[in-house]
């Protein structure tokens, strides 16, 4: 049974590379293993040593330390926020692309606008 640190790491390790818009595949190339590999490192089913999370922040060109946000320590290793699903990954990074803040802020209002009359 995968341990709950190694679940919420790869619980984020998959949000930031849905984020980085980076395919199963092509981290695996990156990292020099198959996708199903990188599948298992994703469920925590495998467990990712410290020159591979290295390795993974290298690929997503994030810090290290980021594959651990959220994480509230070995006991719970239960994250302090819920894991973004595929689709809300896919909007934090097409959000991170729109430079221009009034448009943001267009957008900002509009989303909650929409949560609130759908909520």
């Amino acid at each position: 049974m995968p341990h709950p640190v190694d679940k919420a790491v790869g619980a984020r390790v998959r949000e930031l590379r849905i984020r980085a818009g980076v395919s199963q595949v092509e981290l695996g190339n990156a990292l020099g293993v198959s996708f199903q590999q990188i599948q298992k490192y994703e469920k925590g089913s495998n467990r990712m040593g410290a020159s591979r999370l290295v390795q993974v922040s290298n690929a997503l060109n994030v810090p290290v330390e980021s594959l651990f946000d959220g994480v509230n320590g070995v006991e719970g290793a239960a994250p302090d926020h819920a894991a973004l699903d595929t689709e809300a990954s896919k909007i934090a990074r097409d959000w991170a692309r729109i430079g221009d803040r009034n448009t943001r802020d267009t957008l900002r209002a509009v989303l909650q606008s929409l949560a609130r009359a759908t909520g």
